[in-house]
């Protein structure tokens, strides 16, 4: 098995802001897995909340590529449980790399991967599409520039709910919010109630992850669910979520890939917490692994591709929030 990295600065359509950040680039990683001639293709991006950079990612791949390349018969959950005590500061450079190995692996067996796990597409939810922090005017622009039966909003500035007010006069759009760690116990009850009557769906991660009391408070007295987002990086978090969180958002790149993003899900399920997965603007190479992963889901939040003035890759194609697979076995991205 040959190891590729591919690093590329993604430029977005628009600066995208949240809470705490602003950007208008996003590096990123492709990890390319090679064999019989057969490429399998994993992603991450860089994140500084968590200290993740495109060369760290590299670095430690680098540094152990003698033994990832020994592990190239395994099935992808033991290649995932060999590698995680080596990865375990650098969960975003394993997600790449487990990506790639299932990606890899199906292709090797002629089929996607949704089909290897035995998944009914049947049923699959729409993807939201994110409306970064700005000016009310320039996000009422967005969202006419792209109408979306699904509107994803990031808050956590000091008018959020006239931002909601006046977006909600431009489209009949499900709204759902996301204030990163944003708010106080008090404002996310306070304002659960006005934007139930905005039309808003859930609140995502409204406190600081680390504020269980406010989270007690605020699972008990808000008028709308309350999805984890901070507060649900790894599969040992999902179970601390029942009693403080409605359901959980699981990131791949934090958990470390489809293999435990996978576990965290059906874990979710059995214990009755919705389910969602979200997207860190990776290209359509992050994007298409996210869709095999639809059947599990109550929500999904995978617009990354369409954040991006260019994408690097072809794969998943979504118009209107309705996400179709492409033709190609794997997670069916293929680098352009």
């Amino acid at each position: 098995m040959e190891i590729k990295l591919h690093s590329y600065n993604l430029e977005l359509k628009h600066t995208f802001t949240i809470s705490r950040e602003s950007h208008d680039f996003q590096p990123a990683i492709i990890v390319e897995l090679i064999s019989e001639g057969i490429s399998g293709f994993g992603e991450a991006t860089s994140n500084p909340y968590y200290n993740i950079t495109v060369d760290n990612m590299k670095e430690i791949i680098k540094e152990n590529e003698a033994f990832i390349k020994s592990l190239s018969n395994e099935e992808p959950s033991v290649f995932w449980e060999k590698l995680q005590p080596i990865f375990k500061e650098n969960m975003f450079a394993l997600c790449a790399l487990d990506m790639a190995f299932n990606d890899l692996k199906a292709r090797k067996k002629g089929k996607k991967l949704y089909e290897v796990w035995n998944l009914n597409i049947n049923n699959n939810p729409m993807t939201d599409y994110t409306i970064g922090i700005d000016s009310i005017d320039k996000m009422i622009a967005k969202m006419k520039e792209l109408p979306w039966p699904i509107y994803k909003i990031k808050l956590g500035t000091k008018n959020d709910i006239e931002i909601v007010t006046e977006l909600r006069k431009h489209t009949d759009a499900v709204f759902r919010i996301d204030a990163n760690c944003g708010w106080t116990a008090d404002e996310a009850i306070e304002n659960s109630f006005k934007l139930k009557e905005l039309g808003v769906e859930f609140l995502e991660q409204p406190l600081k992850a680390n504020d269980i009391e406010g989270a007690k408070k605020l699972f008990k007295e808000s008028a709308l669910p309350i999805i984890a987002d901070e507060s649900c990086i790894v599969e040992s978090d999902v179970e601390k979520c029942v009693g403080l969180f409605h359901g959980v958002n699981v990131k791949l790149t934090k958990c470390g890939g489809l293999t435990p993003g996978k576990r965290m899900l059906e874990k979710a399920k059995e214990l009755g917490l919705k389910t969602m997965v979200g997207c860190m603007t990776e290209s359509s190479v992050g994007i298409s692994a996210i869709a095999h992963l639809l059947p599990l889901l109550n929500y999904v939040d995978m617009d990354g591709g369409l954040l991006l003035k260019k994408d690097i890759a072809t794969g998943v194609v979504i118009k209107n929030g309705v996400i179709s697979y492409s033709d190609k076995n794997g997670i069916g991205a293929t680098l352009l």
